[in-house]
């Protein structure tokens, strides 16, 4: 069954993209969980940085192409409602990487984690995603940004990964690899611990040692394998761009950047992933290989976010909804699209699942196995979610299609199945179901860690953003 890629922005399709489909049909799990042949899957899990959900053209964007995550969303399952755990990196990489609430964890409170330190970061001792899936007889590498926690305290070794290129902090720029400007910084690009010097654009090394790791692999183990690119985030800096990369004074990129550049950043990411894959059919992988690509947050300064408002650090559906597409031939009947409802969470059970194991008892999951819904053998259900961020006091709730939001004191009610948009405030109109979704909010925060003084966070305000400015009065 092929999928509609036609863009109209006039029906309310956009967001949905289609009507859920089918999957497959009835697969028992446990025969699922073996994987083809009788073997386990490999799983490749890639996480782009700060991509809008209208940044993929399969996604709706008309303004440039990207084929290979296009032909991978049609060769396998797209979420057009998949969300990130956090409006910010480290706290959703927390998220993804643990299977629960990044609140739970004094590191996952940071909005994000920033510079050295060794008290803020991913507790060796955590049980994570790679660290079960290594238990389970797999290989485990990470070849991107970690931002989870720095050394000597904090890192991928530390945590299931085996193997490890990649920079350990939240951005660098893509031809210095430096997390700053200047001749006294140092990069921050390491080969396990072990800092390295390369030269070329981060985009294409890391998409280069991805597909170096799968030439070189045996069959006697499975791998998992996470590439996290920095794409697109700041600076603003396509792959013909170095002298850009000469003339910025601050990595934040304040100054620069346009949508041209923007699209040859996300079109390059296209490009690596793209050799990824191609790697991993010529070595006769594919079919047994679970590929998922996803965001840490929604989209920036330059991104595409229609129908949604907001960005990221904020709650609104354009910080916090991400594109979601899964690929495993050997389970997963290609060109479906569905409206489950999902969060980076959500992965730590769904592949422990497919592989064949569980997550560790001393921590159970917040986040639900997706496995049967994923598989057909489940029909789409409904979530309740709640977010939290500590720049402009928000909270956000959302159960089945009712969303609540509290942003600068202000708060608001929602129904996303017919204000995609967030902007028909309906406090008003239904006052006990605010009632409700505020009080489930709350009962939640009892068990999460509290938001104290300390705790860093980052907001978008007029001073960096013209369309972020606080205009003098109310009406």
């Amino acid at each position: 069954m092929s999928i509609d890629r036609s863009f109209n922005p006039k029906r309310r399709a956009v967001v949905g993209g289609l009507s859920t489909l089918a999957v497959l049909p009835a697969i028992a799990l446990g025969k699922a969980a073996r994987g083809a042949a009788g073997g386990k899957p490999n799983i490749i899990f890639i996480l782009a940085d700060d991509l809008g959900w209208g940044d993929l053209s399969v996604y709706g964007n008309t303004d440039f192409r990207t084929p290979n995550l296009d032909k991978l969303a049609a060769q396998g399952l797209r979420l057009t409602q998949a969300y990130s755990n956090s409006a910010v990196c480290s706290a959703t990489r927390f998220g993804l990487i643990t299977g629960r609430y990044q609140y739970r964890l004094r590191g996952g409170l940071e909005e994000p984690i920033h510079g050295a330190s060794d008290t803020i970061g991913l507790p060796p001792d955590h049980p994570t995603l790679p660290s079960l899936l290594k238990a389970a007889g797999y290989r485990t590498a990470l070849f991107g940004k970690w931002h989870l926690g720095s050394l000597p305290n904090f890192g991928p070794l530390k945590s299931g990964y085996e193997t490890f290129y990649g920079n350990y902090g939240g951005a660098i720029d893509y031809f210095t690899h430096k997390p700053g400007v200047g001749p006294n910084v140092k990069e921050d690009l390491y080969e396990g611990e072990t800092p390295v010097s390369e030269v070329g654009y981060y985009t294409d090394l890391l998409g280069d040692r991805a597909s170096g790791y799968i030439k070189k692999h045996s069959a006697d183990k499975p791998f998992f394998l996470s590439l996290h690119y920095t794409a697109p985030h700041w600076p603003w800096e396509g792959p013909q761009d170095a002298e850009t990369s000469k003339q910025i004074s601050n990595i934040f990129h304040y100054d620069g950047g346009d949508l041209a550049t923007y699209a040859k950043m996300v079109v390059a990411l296209d490009a690596s992933i793209g050799r990824v894959l191609k790697t991993l059919e010529q070595k006769g992988l594919a079919e047994n290989t679970i590929v998922i690509f996803s965001s840490d947050n929604g989209g920036e300064r330059f991104s595409k976010t229609w129908p949604f408002s907001g960005q990221k650090t904020e709650l609104l559906e354009g910080g916090i909804r991400v594109p979601g597409i899964i690929r495993w031939p050997a389970k997963i009947k290609a060109g479906q699209v569905s409206e489950q409802v999902a969060i980076s969470m959500d992965w730590l059970p769904t592949l422990l699942a497919a592989a064949g194991t569980e997550p560790a008892a001393s921590h159970p999951p917040d986040g639900r196995n997706l496995l049967p819904v994923l598989l057909g053998e489940e029909k789409p259900a409904e979530r309740t979610l709640f977010w939290r961020y500590k720049a402009n006091a928000q909270r956000a709730v959302r159960a089945g299609d009712w969303k609540y939001l509290k942003l600068n004191g202000n708060e608001f009610l929602f129904d996303l199945s017919k204000d995609q948009r967030e902007r028909a405030n309906l406090a008003r109109k239904h006052p006990e179901k605010l009632a409700d979704l505020k009080a489930q909010w709350e009962q939640w925060n009892t068990d999460m860690l509290p938001i104290t003084a300390e705790v860093r966070t980052h907001g978008v305000n007029g001073k960096a953003q013209a369309d972020k400015y606080a205009p003098e009065g109310t009406d």
